[in-house]
């Protein structure tokens, strides 16, 4: 029996891709192994480096911080909770960036779906996210912050930062592919954008700014909100914030997915 490809009747690529996920997803399985075990293999302090780093980050913000602004309640807890919602969005978006300039070297030489490349490199910064949980829990439990029921919609929140985290790889990685100093601009762009973001100083200061303008335009806000509000404040938010940070986080996945795969034919031809 021959099977005769009509490009007609070609599916839309960002459909093509999703299919085409599903039926490689042991190879992102071992992409996203690959990703952790390359990350720690040369490292003396291995996974325990994944909870040291942003608690070390935390202890320099805090002492260097807390003299500058009145420190809000819990100030060491609020400081890493936005901490590690930062670091897994801009490590992830990063690392996927060079992952797809990596990848799509092989686009001319094997099939694998294109967006493996930025997906596994997001979903090992989530596990990483995971383990970056527990030296928040140990600030918890110094600090005397009880985790309340609020704490089990965590897996909701990551949801969304996973979204996010994707949907801006891709973003990010199609430009690097076309234009290569895209990967040297955009840490300096990172360091820019997670200053107008509430991680390290008080909230009240960006409220402060054009009547809280700056948040509101800023759509990583809400989804470090959301997970303070979980985790620190201890409540369930209003049904507002989860549909503007559902919106800001699968609008911008949409987005980033179809403009991915919209340009994804034309990466072979820009390595």
């Amino acid at each position: 029996m021959t099977t005769i490809y009509d490009s007609a009747k070609r599916k839309h690529p960002a459909i093509e891709e999703l299919i085409a996920l599903w039926r490689y997803r042991d190879l992102i399985y071992q992409l996203v192994r690959r990703d952790i075990v390359a990350r720690y293999k040369r490292s003396i302090l291995g996974v325990a480096w994944t909870m040291l780093n942003p608690l070390g980050t935390m202890l320099i913000m805090v002492i260097v911080f807390s003299k500058v602004f009145n420190r809000p309640d819990n100030y060491a807890g609020y400081v890493l909770s936005g901490i590690i919602c930062w670091s897994t969005f801009s490590q992830s978006t990063n690392m996927s960036m060079r992952s797809m300039v990596w990848g799509s070297r092989l686009l001319n030489q094997i099939y694998v779906p294109k967006t493996s490349f930025v997906l596994s490199t997001v979903l090992a910064g989530m596990v990483n996210f995971v383990l970056s949980l527990v030296p928040l829990f140990l600030i918890f439990a110094f600090s005397g912050v009880q985790l309340r029921p609020s704490a089990l919609l965590l897996p909701i929140q990551m949801i969304f930062l996973f979204s996010f985290s994707l949907g801006v790889a891709l973003l990010v990685s199609t430009l690097a592919v076309f234009f290569p100093d895209v990967a040297d601009l955009y840490p300096v762009l990172l360091t820019a954008w997670m200053y107008l973001t509430p991680i390290i100083m008080p909230l009240e200061f960006y409220q402060e700014i054009l009547d809280g303008l700056l948040l509101y335009i800023n759509p990583f806000y809400y989804i470090v909100n959301l997970f303070r509000i979980l985790m620190l404040d201890g409540f369930v938010p209003h049904l507002q914030t989860w549909i503007a940070t559902g919106v800001s986080s699968f609008g911008i996945l949409i987005i980033g997915w179809i403009f991915f795969t919209l340009k994804a034919d034309d990466f072979a031809y820009n390595t």
